[in-house]
């Protein structure tokens, strides 16, 4: 498919500089702009690029003023970025294609509800008193367990699981190989060192706008739900134990850990390899940056890092020294040395 700038900046109401009827038919980085290519500057790190770069067309800040000869046609608008992720976000709907209908070998129970333009791939298996929405796409070899309700306008890519009693609102998306409602970590210990398991009889709860990342594990509760609640972004390989609450539009990188019965309020930004143990309260607009293990609980607006963490600002003081231990180490020693010998 081939798009004008001129279509292009009505879409995104923004302004042409250059030629207005420049097609392209791809996306591209601007330093690998290419003809027939669209690419956007955002980052002034890149901006050397916009002189040199072979794409068509280039979206731009309004604010963008050339200090030298362009070859490329400008679309300037608000945000180059977010106007960016718009035409991506259209792409990827464009490219995936409108999937629709039930492919074979695949087991749907008779007593499945589901609605209109329902995608169900190959090797898929949804037990009984499941109930899909309207434009719900399920990739090959999932697996939906009993009395799931999913809500309009998800995607479920290959091999994910969604385990019995699991809720998912509208307008969500779950990527490959994530592990909904699977049992919490719950074991009692006996007497003679052995453990007994401890039945989980709760469930997930996933609110409208979730994005679930691939090969995330988000366990069931033991009782009640464990409850992602709306707008909350999940990178890949995030495990989030039984009974845990995430707060409205908060982001987790991958490979993070957040142990049971721990709530995390609202608008939280939480890095890669971040460790929280069990039952903390944290709360809204906190921010903990990556490799930081959180074992207290964390008032609204705080800003940590470390393992165990404590504030940012005293982390980045004393990490100037920290490198620096065994050079003060020695120092003290010799002053020690030398106040002993003076009162000698």
């Amino acid at each position: 498919m081939k798009f004008t700038a001129e279509q292009i900046a009505g879409v995104l109401g923004g302004e042409i500089v250059g030629n207005p009827k420049a097609e392209v038919y791809k996306l591209s980085k601007i330093e690998e702009g290419s003809d027939g290519s669209i690419s956007f500057l955002a980052n002034p790190k890149y901006l050397p690029y916009i002189y040199s770069t072979q794409a068509t067309i280039t979206i731009v800040n309004n604010s963008f003023i050339p200090e030298g000869e362009l070859k490329t046609t400008l679309i300037k608008v608000e945000d180059a970025y977010l106007s960016f992720t718009k035409l991506l976000e259209f792409y990827d709907q464009a490219t995936k294609g409108n999937k629709i209908g039930i492919e074979q070998p695949s087991f749907i129970s008779e007593s499945v509800k589901y609605g209109i333009n329902l995608y169900f791939g190959s090797f898929s298996y949804i037990e009984k008193n499941v109930v899909l929405g309207d434009d719900v796409k399920i990739y090959p070899n999932c697996f939906i367990g009993e009395n799931v309700k999913i809500g309009n306008n998800v995607t479920i890519f290959a091999g994910a699981k969604i385990h019995s009693e699991t809720v998912i609102g509208n307008n969500c998306v779950i990527y490959s190989g994530a592990v909904i409602g699977a049992d919490g970590f719950g074991f009692a210990p006996n007497e003679n060192g052995t453990y007994t398991k401890i039945p989980q009889i709760g469930n997930v709860v996933i609110e409208d706008n979730v994005d679930i990342g691939a090969n995330t594990t988000i366990d069931k509760a033991t009782m009640g739900s464990t409850i992602i609640r709306k707008g909350v972004k999940l990178d890949n390989q995030i495990q989030i134990g039984h009974n845990v609450e995430i707060g409205e539009n908060t982001v987790i990188a991958a490979q993070t850990g957040i142990a049971g019965s721990t709530k995390i309020g609202k608008s939280g930004m939480i890095g890669g390899q971040v460790g929280i143990v069990g039952h903390l309260t944290i709360g809204n607009n906190v921010r903990i940056q990556a490799q930081s293990g959180v074992a207290r609980n964390v008032k609204d607006d705080e800003i940590l890092q470390g393992s165990p963490t404590f504030g940012y600002n005293d982390f980045s003081k004393s990490y100037v020294h920290f490198k620096n231990l065994p050079k003060i180490v020695i120092e003290i020693e010799e002053l020690k040395k030398e106040i002993l010998n003076q009162k000698k």
